[in-house]
């Protein structure tokens, strides 16, 4: 069978089938086209570790990411292992359709280094709602992130016809997934106020605010802030608050899932809460949490 009809099949196995976003899914398209360019091979059923061992090397020896202008050495381990995931469940998929091609599961994964999570301390965070108190879009945006611990593409996917009386909300996740979240009352609440004061018609939960809206009104264009808008909006708000270590709407979201944790939440239940698909992802704030028990352990056990 030829490859690159296959890819497609399998692109449209992943959007009607298992439900994947069009970004997901075109991920996996640049992915494992860059292996079918690299390698050159047109047909699935020669597939082999040989081409998958070069294409290895290949990535690896890819410059990094540039930050601030300079490269920082090859391509990092974990975006390698993007390229490799994507090949396997292609493998995976062929192998289910009754294709013979090369076992998936003899490709192996790139051993990455254990990540490493920044999170707010309660001191931090309180800073940074005491900044984002003067403006009541982004006292609102703050309060959102962390009592739900929403994604920020899911935070600003949300319309605004919801439901303030509850405590909870339903929303539609990565995969198109839904799962519940809740809001604290100063999340309603200050939801609520910020509504409140809307003179809009746009149907987005939070807009761009300033002196371009009047205009973009006019040409009838959609006022609702882009997930980058608000990682800027977030960073600009832990500049202000003097907090010197990197602040993303994500540090928010693990902000979120370490509460949760140390206040004694089991890790099902959190994994549930983030919309994580597998617990091994929700395990990595694991680490963060033993060193309080540590803590605990040294102060009340340590005979």
């Amino acid at each position: 069978m030829n490859i690159n009809e296959a890819l497609q099949r399998f692109l449209e196995y992943l959007e009607i089938e298992k439900g994947r976003s069009l970004k997901t899914v075109r991920n996996y398209k640049q992915y494992i086209s860059k292996y079918i360019e690299f390698s050159g091979i047109k047909k699935i059923d020669v597939i082999d570790a040989e081409s998958i061992r070069q294409f290895r090397l290949h990535l690896n020896r890819q410059p990094g990411a540039k930050t601030k202008g300079q490269q920082s050495g090859t391509m990092k381990k974990r975006t390698q292992n993007y390229y490799l995931i994507a090949l396997r469940m292609f493998l995976k998929y062929l192998m289910k359709q009754g294709h013979k091609v090369y076992s998936p599961e003899n490709i192996e994964l790139a051993k990455t280094e254990a990540r490493h999570i920044d999170h707010l301390d309660v001191t931090e965070l309180q800073r940074m709602l005491d900044v984002a108190q003067k403006h009541q879009r982004n006292y609102a945006i703050m309060h959102m992130l962390f009592s739900t611990g929403l994604r920020v593409s899911e935070l600003t996917s949300l319309n605004r016809d919801i439901d303030l009386s509850k405590d909870e909300m339903t929303i539609r996740g990565k995969g198109d997934k839904l799962r519940i979240v809740f809001l604290s009352p100063k999340a309603r609440e200050s939801v609520r106020e910020y509504l409140n004061n809307r003179t809009d018609m746009d149907e987005a939960l939070f807009i761009q605010e300033g002196p371009r809206v009047v205009k973009l009104e006019e040409q009838n264009v959609s006022l609702r802030l882009t997930p980058r808008s608000v990682e800027r909006l977030v960073k600009r708000i832990a500049i202000e608050a003097g907090i010197a270590k990197k602040v993303t709407p994500h540090t928010i979201r693990h902000s979120f899932a370490t509460d949760l944790l140390r206040n004694g939440a089991d890790i099902r239940s959190v994994q549930m809460m983030l919309g994580h698909s597998n617990i091994a992802t929700t395990q990595i704030y694991t680490h963060i949490t033993d060193k309080q028990l540590r803590e605990v352990h040294k102060k009340f056990h340590n005979k």
